[in-house]
């Protein structure tokens, strides 16, 4: 990923501060900056406040090492990939630019090491000088600051004992940003503690967001609705902004998002963007005049997802049957290869509807998890002209051409959007006012589908 974005000029690297001074410390950082000589001016966070849940350490650890001297703002833009391929450089991993397992416990026994003797090795000191991070570009964070200045709180937990939480701040800009000849700037607040500590300083959390202004969570984590800190957070909030492509569960933490949508929480999640491309093209194929009547004649349904996380499909699925008032009556998960899934739906002329979801494994995974591959919409009817195939242009539809069919079927392919990855998502949710309706119908529907899993 490439970026033009400029390097961002520091008004205050991260300074280790008492919880208690927080807004002291922030306020003297532009009052210091404001009193220098040099005739600039530096806009504090004025628009909104976005809170981040990071359960992913990497950043941290990135820092702690001398890799990443910017903000820890839980974004994996521009930065933080050159970071990350500077230690998997040193280390003498794959350079891909993306955090995983393997990089995370050789940052966890880097550190430890370098607690231990008190120093980096030489072989992290020249991974730096080589991939100078600064000066390759901003990300997200930075393009955020460049048009709304905010206040970025970010949360790390940590895992271990329970010694408090320590806090601290920092301020950065993008440099050419100026407006006759003020910075625009977002000031940063990092937390870290245990789940446990953090929990108990959540008043104090809540108290740190700038009042009478829009606050977003980007709980970067499983929804967790009984965890005292998130439901304190997310009463607070205008957005809980989750990305269900990450969870562990997908239909467990689906289910949960439900639950919270039927008690009216503020909820937006990021995969459900990455569905808009397939969602144009399935409603373009039906905008025909002589295909608007053979949608209801529907009553076939196949999707192929990438093997691993089905949050997409059930979503898409979700999406279909809530535009064609289906009801969701049975659900059956046969397995095997591509580990299928079932499920039957009454259509509201009391027509039986089949849907089948498909985990098809693949040498080359994408960038997100269950990416969708292809969808086929089909009827029994074989007079009907529905027939329609949607597939991925990277991936193709083979299993969609191979399994053939007696209909004459509409076939197009889906783009991969450069707007479909998780910064530029993020930003244009954080542009976003109110619930997407959209989302939230969606959701009711998908949400009866999952609940037949229990049953």
């Amino acid at each position: 990923m490439t970026t033009d974005t400029p390097p961002l000029v520091s008004l205050q690297a991260p300074k280790d501060v008492s919880i208690d001074e927080l807004e002291t410390s922030l306020t003297n950082i532009w009052q210091t900056y404001n009193n220098k000589d040099d005739g600039l001016a530096a806009t504090r966070a004025t628009t909104f406040t976005f809170i981040v849940y990071e359960t992913e350490g990497t950043q941290q650890l990135l820092t702690a090492l001398g890799y990443y001297s910017g903000p820890i703002d839980g974004i994996a833009g521009p930065r933080t990939v050159l970071a990350i391929k500077a230690a998997q450089k040193a280390y003498g991993l794959e350079i891909t630019g993306k955090s995983n397992q393997q990089l995370l416990t050789k940052l966890q026994e880097t550190y430890a090491q370098a607690i231990a003797e008190g120093r980096l090795t030489n072989a992290e000191e020249k991974a730096v000088q080589m991939y100078p991070s600064d000066l390759e570009g901003a990300g997200l964070a930075d393009a955020i600051a460049a048009v709304n200045p905010c206040r970025i709180i970010t949360l790390c937990p940590t895992v271990g004992e329970d010694e408090g939480v320590t806090a601290q701040v920092s301020a950065y800009c993008p440099i050419n940003k100026r407006s006759q000849q003020t910075l625009i700037c977002c000031e940063y607040i990092t937390l870290r503690g245990t789940a446990e500590a953090l929990d108990r300083i959540g008043g104090m959390i809540s108290e740190l967001a700038i009042t009478e202004l829009p606050k977003y969570i980007w709980w970067k984590a499983s929804p967790e609705p009984e965890y005292g800190l998130f439901k304190r957070l997310a009463a607070q909030s205008d957005s809980v902004i989750i990305d269900s492509s990450t969870f562990t569960n997908p239909e467990t933490d689906l289910l949960k998002i439900g639950e919270m949508l039927e008690k009216k929480m503020p909820m937006a999640d990021l995969n459900w963007g990455r569905l808009a491309a397939w969602q144009e093209l399935t409603a373009e194929a039906f905008d025909a005049p002589e295909r608007r009547s053979a949608i209801g004649e529907i009553d076939r349904v196949v999707i192929d997802y990438e093997k691993g996380n089905p949050a997409q499909a059930w979503m898409f699925l979700g999406w279909v049957a809530s535009r064609l008032k289906w009801l969701p009556v049975a659900y059956k998960q046969e397995g095997g290869d591509y580990d299928l899934r079932r499920v039957t739906f009454m259509s509201p002329d009391k027509r039986t509807v089949e849907a089948e979801l498909a985990a098809i494994p693949l040498e080359d995974y994408g960038d997100i998890a269950g990416d969708l591959i292809s969808i086929k919409l089909s009827s029994t009817n074989l007079q009907a002209d529905c027939c329609t195939v949607l597939c991925s242009e990277t991936k193709g539809c083979m299993r969609m051409e191979a399994s053939g069919g007696a209909q004459s079927c509409r076939i197009e392919q889906v783009t991969s959007l450069a707007d479909q990855n998780t910064e530029q998502l993020l930003g244009q949710q954080l542009r976003r006012w109110g619930q997407d309706h959209l989302y939230q119908e969606t959701m009711e529907l998908t949400y009866k589908i999952l609940k037949l899993l229990n049953t």
